[in-house]
Parts: structure tokens; C-alpha cells; sequence
């Protein structure tokens, strides 16, 4: 049923200077070079699509109980476009975003590809300190929020503070913000099914008043589009405290999706559902560009992560793939397996995507066997890539879907170096900095010479490559591990550990729901490892710090032993799902002064 070109296209065509018989002898490889890349806007590949595709779902909002064609999102979204340019957006300006997965963000995306003004993802969660730097570090014209704000696990926040905080007299006839002087507009979509009264706040614009068209969705005049400009800023999800503003080209999102797309096999019949939200590069390129490039249907849960939400639509939409972070398919396998939800329903399933953090074996073999993923693909990437460099395929052997993240996208070239010396390449299976070059790197760090010019470093010939700061080995084939971030990696008494390897043996501990180990300064080793685990519920989840060490002894070595565990309920995350390590160092620190940790 499904085709096996892939894995053959997945080798240069042309073998590169440290190749010998097509195996490499350096880290040091570079993708297909077919198909080729795509010289298009995103609006005028989009064009094409709707063409094709326009009576097929595009966009299905499970908690919204909507969905559109690729025709209704073509018409929408001009209608949109037609109105934010009567409400003054033009080309180049930065209008930010602050929605969770719905219908509107969705049109909202095409309006602005379709002006080239740029799009700037904001998570909900922000706070109003949080907006008020984004928009003033990027010079927004434009905000677009909705009424109130969904977290998981959390009852609706109503934005009316945060926009007070910024336009004090929210309810005058003109929008003035001293704090942010950029700002002529906000949009707000109300999402608070009637618990906020937006009308009374008049300096704000209603969105449904702006998609009214009486020209009825027809196209705009040409903007003078071109694929290289920026179209897209991304913050980094912020594993570190600072994120930053990374600039990303219509060129970039649009080829790196068509890959993804490619790479998972979609069709025009694949029904996606994808919980990881639209301001992450996760939903809005891996899911959203993936989906659009391929006539695919893309489909929400609910506004923000909400694992049941999930899994009944899944079953409501009959969902070919699935989407998440680890932590994500954790959730939701701790519900069938409390039989929160009935088990049938899920046949349809056959790929998806993991991403955004290490996916350990265990959680792989589950995903396989509970929710029939059975040709789930796995990525790797970061913000500034756009996101993805590295996937496995449909048909790569389980060992490699296992322990790597797969070869490189179609051209993309990629290298392991010396993290204390960039110019020198390691050889295959040694361990090092992951760097990645091409098509895909992003244009820089907006208002940020500084930063830009520390990660994106040219090489002897001019090449620019992004250094990633994660730790990394690639195989005589092409096979990516990565093996930690580099900066994650605990040095006890001279002696390198990689977290993963201690993740992924308490990971099978059947007392274990999840765990994250990280590095803790030691007076006589430097540093030791602290696991903090989260436990199943009931029976299962008994188990005691030393059960936890023992289980460690017998598998590892002695020196990968935790010297300290922590049990906890839940752990800090970035937006995307991804632990926040550096969180869990200062409250493993705390926890050590309190006493706790050890046996």
C-alpha cells in the first residue's frame, strides 16, 4: 500500500569526498538532492493546492466543531488578508499571535503568508511582562489574541488584564500604548463562549468584524512576494531562560514541510491530528505546512494539550497520524491504560510523528503496539533549522527508528564536530556538536547581531552552519544519534554520562511513567546523577529510591548509578513539551539542602 522510495532516495546521490563505496569514514553527510527544492512563496504553492485539492478538508477544529475545505480556508483566509490590510498591515511588518489551535489561527496564518507580512507565534501562556518584550523586540504593528487563554490542566485565563496592562484605557475609542509604541492595533477572537463581554472594550477590533468581505474572499492584488524573505519568527521554546527571535523564509517553512510531508509518506487522504500547538514550530511546520503541502487534513484536539481531547479525536475522525513529544503519548497511554478511553478506534492510525525531545526505546515499543504507530517517524530539528534536519522513514529498520533520529532531509548537509574546535570533523560514531547547513538555516536572530554571529559561523569556503549545541554521533550510513545537549551532559569524576542512557533504563522500570536525569554539583565528583521520576498510579507505582538505584546497578555501570531520586508529579516545560533541565538543577539543589533525595 504505501511506497518504498525513500529510504533509497535517502543516500547522496553523489558520494562526497569522505565517503568510500558509499559508506562514510567522517561525520560528515548530506541529503538527497532530489526532489528539488521548491522555488515558491507559501501562498502560491498554496494556490496549487487548492487548485487540486480545494473540495477536501484542510483544517478540522474537533472542540470548535468546524472544519474547512482547502477552498474555505482560500476564501477565508483572503477575506482576512483584505481585512487586516484595511486595518493597515503591509508587507514586512510583524503582527504577533496569541491563540491556541483553532479555526482562526489557522486562517490567520494564510492572511498573513498571502500579505508578506510577517507572522510572530506568541504562546498563550505569556504574561503580560513576557508579551510586552516580544512585541517591543520585534516592533509589532499588530496583535491578534483571543478572549481568554487555555493551558492544560488549568481553567480558562482571561486576557482582559494582560491587555489593560498594555492599553491602560482598553475601553477609550483609540488604542494608545505607552509601553508599546509600535502597536496601532489588536484583534481580539472571542474564544470565552460569552464568559468576557469583548464589546465593551472599543479600542480593541473584533476579528470577526475584520474577515468580513464584501468582495467574498476574492483574491489580493499581487504583494510582490518573494521566497526569500522572511515570513516567520519563531522563539526558541526556551529549554535556557533567554529565547530568542528566529528568522525563518517563506523557502525555508514551505520546503522544510513538504519534506516532513514527504518523508511520513502523507496523501491527500491522511487525516492528521496534531496536539502540539500552532505557536511551536512542532504544529505550525511539522504539523500545518506538512498537512497543506500534501492536500492532508490537519486536525485540532482542543485549544491547548488535553490528552483525552486527544484520543476521542482520534476515534471521532478516524486519524491516519498522530502527533507529540514524549511526554505527550505518555499522557495519553497512562488513559488507556486506565481505561479512560475505550480501546477500539485507533485502527486507522499507522504513522505520526515524535519529536521534540529523545524518545526512548520503551516508549517506542508502546506507541507501536497500543496505538498501532507502527510506522511512526521520528524528527529532529531545532527553531533555527525550520525546524527539521534529520527523520527516519517508514520502512527504516526498527533498530534505526529506535536509536536515531534518521538520515537528513533532501538538501541538507550536516557534520559532527569537536565542540572545543568547530573546523575539525570527527569520524563516524564519535560523539561531538551536531552542525547543520542549507537551504533550511534560518536568516538570523532578529535584533541580534551578537547571538546570530555565536551559532551561524562560516566555514574555510563561506559556508554558513548552525551550530547546534546538541551532542551528537552519525554512523558509516548516515544515521543520526543525538546523544544529549551538550551543555546536559554530566562530568562525574572526569567521566562523561549522558542522561539518556539513565532515561531510557528507568524508563522500564514498570514503576516508571517518566523520568529526566540530570547532572548535580558533588563536592568530591564534580557532579552526580539525580533522576527525578514521575510514578504510576496506584499499585504499579510502588517502588522506593533504592529499588530505583538497584534497578540502575543492575543494568549500568556503577558510575551511572543516581546518587540522588526525587519523586515528582510533574516537571517544568517549555511550551513544545520539552523539559526544562536547567529548572530541575536549581530544584534538585533546593531538594539537597532540604534533606531530600537520598535513601
Amino acid at each position: 500500500m504505501f511506497r518504498k522510495l525513500l529510504i533509497r532516495a535517502s543516500k547522496p546521490t553523489v558520494p562526497s569526498p569522505n565517503t568510500r563505496r558509499g559508506v562514510l569514514t567522517q561525520a560528515f553527510s548530506a541529503g538527497p538532492t532530489e526532489p528539488p527544492l521548491l522555488e515558491q512563496t507559501v501562498p502560491q504553492h498554496f494556490a496549487g493546492i487548492v487548485s487540486q485539492y480545494g473540495d477536501r478538508d484542510a483544517v478540522i477544529s474537533h472542540h470548535q466543531r468546524t472544519r474547512l475545505t482547502y477552498d474555505a480556508l482560500d476564501r477565508d483566509s483572503n477575506a482576512l488578508a483584505r481585512g487586516l490590510s484595511r486595518l493597515g498591515v503591509r508587507k514586512g511588518e510583524r503582527v504577533a499571535v496569541s491563540l491556541g489551535n483553532n479555526i482562526e489561527y489557522a486562517t490567520a496564518t494564510y492572511a498573513l503568508f498571502k500579505l508578506g507580512a510577517i507572522l510572530v507565534p506568541l504562546n498563550p501562556a505569556f504574561n503580560a511582562p513576557q508579551v510586552l518584550s516580544a512585541l517591543n523586540h520585534l516592533s509589532a504593528s499588530h496583535l491578534i489574541i483571543g478572549a481568554e487563554t487555555n493551558l492544560p490542566r488549568k481553567e480558562p485565563r482571561s486576557n482582559i488584564p494582560l491587555l489593560t496592562h498594555l492599553v491602560p484605557n482598553l475601553g477609550g475609542s483609540t488604542l494608545e500604548s505607552d509601553l508599546v509604541p509600535s502597536l496601532r492595533r489588536i484583534i481580539v477572537v472571542d474564544n470565552s463562549s460569552g464568559r468576557i463581554d469583548t464589546d465593551v472594550y472599543k479600542s480593541t477590533t473584533q476579528y470577526n468584524n475584520v474577515l468580513e468581505d464584501s468582495e467574498k474572499g476574492k483574491a489580493l492584488a499581487d504583494q510582490g512576494l518573494d521566497a526569500n524573505e522572511i515570513v516567520n519568527i519563531q522563539f526558541t521554546s526556551g529549554t535556557t531562560s533567554m529565547p530568542k527571535a528566529a528568522c525563518l523564509s517563506h523557502m525555508s517553512i514551505l520546503n522544510n514541510g513538504k519534506s516532513i510531508g514527504d518523508r511520513m509518506l502523507l496523501t491527500t487522504e491522511d487525516i492528521v491530528c496534531c496536539p502540539p500547538p500552532l505557536f511551536h514550530c512542532f504544529g505550525c511546520i511539522l504539523g500545518y505546512m506538512a498537512t497543506a503541502t500534501h492536500g492532508s487534513a490537519i486536525v485540532f484536539p482542543a485549544e491547548a494539550f488535553n490528552p483525552l481531547a486527544t484520543l476521542e479525536a482520534v476515534r471521532a475522525h478516524q486519524c491516519t497520524a498522530l502527533y507529540g513529544v514524549p511526554t505527550m503519548f505518555v499522557a495519553e497511554l497512562e488513559l488507556l491504560a486506565n481505561n479512560a478511553v475505550p480501546h477500539d478506534g485507533f485502527q486507522h492510525l499507522r504513522t505520526g510523528i515524535a519529536a521534540g525531545s529523545s524518545v526512548p526505546a520503551e516508549l517506542m515499543r508502546k506507541l507501536h503496539k497500543v496505538l498501532n504507530l507502527t510506522d511512526l517517524t521520528i524528527c529532529y530539528g531545532m527553531t533555527e533549522t525550520s525546524p527539521v534536519s534529520a527523520m527516519t522513514t517508514t520502512d527504516d529498520p526498527m533498530d534505526k527508528r529506535i536509536d536515531s533520529v534518521g538520515r537528513l532531509l533532501p538538501h541538507v548537509t550536516a557534520k559532527v564536530v569537536d565542540p572545543a574546535d568547530w573546523s575539525r570533523t570527527l569520524a563516524v560514531d564519535q560523539r561531538g556538536e551536531l552542525a547543520v547547513s542549507g537551504y533550511l538555516v534560518m536568516k538570523g536572530y532578529w535584533g541580534d547581531e551578537e547571538r546570530t554571529r555565536q551559532v551561524l559561523v562560516p566555514d574555510g569556503n563561506g559556508v554558513l552552519w548552525m551550530h547546534t549545541g546538541d551532542e551528537a554521533a552519525m554512523d558509516e550510513q548516515g544515521y543520526v544519534r543525538i546523544t544529549g545537549r551538550i551543555k546536559d551532559l554530566i562530568i562525574k569524576g572526569g567521566e562523561n554520562i549522558h542522561p539518556l542512557e539513565v532515561e531510557n533504563c528507568l524508563f522500564a522500570h514498570p514503576a516508571v511513567s517518566e523520568v529526566s536525569v540530570v547532572g548535580l554539583p558533588d563536592e568530591r565528583y564534580g557532579e552526580v546523577v539525580a533522576a527525578f521520576v514521575v510514578k504510576h498510579g496506584g499499585q504499579s507505582g510502588e517502588v522506593t529510591v533504592e529499588q530505583i538505584r538497584e534497578w540502575v546497578k543492575s543494568k549500568l555501570s556503577h558510575h551511572l548509578v543516581p546518587k540522588y531520586v526525587f519523586w515528582v508529579d510533574t516537571y517544568p516545560k517549555t511550551a513544545s513539551g520539552k523539559i526544562q533541565k536547567f529548572k530541575l538543577r536549581q530544584a534538585g539543589i533546593e531538594r539537597i539542602q532540604a534533606g531530600e533525595g537520598l535513601i
